[in-house]
C-alpha cells in the first residue's frame, strides 16, 4: 500500500488532525535551524500520543551518533529519515546501530541527480526523493519547491521511493498521476505559516492523496 507522509509536526492538536485523517506515517524534525524542530521533551509526549496509530519517523540532518541515541531514546521511532549528505556507508552504519528501517533524502533539480540513487540499493529502505533547495537556503529539504515529476519516469524502481517537495493538496493528485511513486510526503504545503500546520489542509492533502492512489492502482 502506498504511504502518505505527513511531516514537521509540533504540536498535539496538528498531530491528532493528522491521525485521524489516516496519515501512514507521521514525522518529527530535529534541526534547530528549521521552524519544525522539537526538543525532546515534547518528542517523547507527541511519540506516546501517537500509540501505535501511525508510523513515527525522526528527521534529522548530518547527526552524529550522540545526538541519533538521544532522539531514539525521546521519540522511540518507527523510523528514520536521514536528510542531510550521509553517503552509502553512513546509512549502512545507522541501519546497523539502531535496527531501524531508513529513509534517505535526496535533492533533485536534474536527471544527474538520480545517478547517485542507486548507492543506496540494498542500504536505505526507502528513498525520499525531495526538491533541491536553493544554494542560499538556510536548511536543506525542497523548501516548498517542487521539481520536473517527469524525471522520475526512468527511475530504478528496485527500491521504492516517496515523492516530496512542494506538494500540497491541489497538486498532489498530479504528482502521483505523473511520478506514481510508493509514498508522499508532506510538510510545507499543508502550513499557513512555517511551522504552523493547518489541521484542516492535513486532512485535505490525505483524502486527495488516498484517493490518487486508489484510482491509479
Amino acid at each position: 500500500m502506498a504511504l502518505i507522509k505527513i511531516c514537521g509536526l509540533s504540536t498535539p492538536e496538528t498531530l491528532e488532525a493528522a491521525l485521524a485523517a489516516g496519515a501512514d506515517m507521521v514525522g518529527f524534525v530535529f534541526f534547530e535551524k528549521s521552524p519544525r524542530h522539537i526538543g525532546y521533551d515534547l518528542a517523547a509526549q507527541l511519540g506516546a500520543q501517537v500509540s501505535g496509530r501511525a508510523r513515527k519517523t525522526a528527521l534529522s540532518v548530518d547527526a552524529d551518533d550522540i545526538r541519533l541515541d538521544a532522539i531514539v531514546a525521546a521519540l522511540a521511532p518507527d523510523a528514520l529519515q536521514l536528510h542531510g549528505r550521509e553517503s552509502p556507508e553512513r546509512v549502512a552504519a545507522v541501519k546497523a546501530r539502531y535496527g531501524l528501517p531508513v529513509l534517505k533524502a535526496i535533492g533533485v533539480s536534474a536527471a544527474t541527480d538520480l545517478e547517485g540513487t542507486a548507492a543506496y540499493r540494498g542500504v536505505a529502505d526507502w528513498l525520499l526523493l525531495d526538491a533541491k533547495p536553493p544554494k542560499d537556503a538556510a536548511h536543506p529539504g525542497g523548501n516548498g519547491l517542487t521539481f520536473d515529476w517527469t524525471l522520475l519516469k526512468h527511475l530504478d524502481r528496485t527500491l521504492p521511493f516517496m515523492l516530496s517537495g512542494g506538494l500540497d493538496p491541489a497538486n498532489v493528485a498530479e504528482a502521483i498521476r505523473i511520478s506514481t511513486p510508493d509514498g508522499v510526503d508532506v510538510s510545507s504545503g499543508v502550513e499557513d505559516r512555517p511551522g504552523v500546520k493547518n489541521p484542516d489542509k492535513i486532512r485535505a492533502f490525505v483524502e486527495t492523496a488516498r484517493a490518487s492512489f486508489t484510482s491509479s492502482r
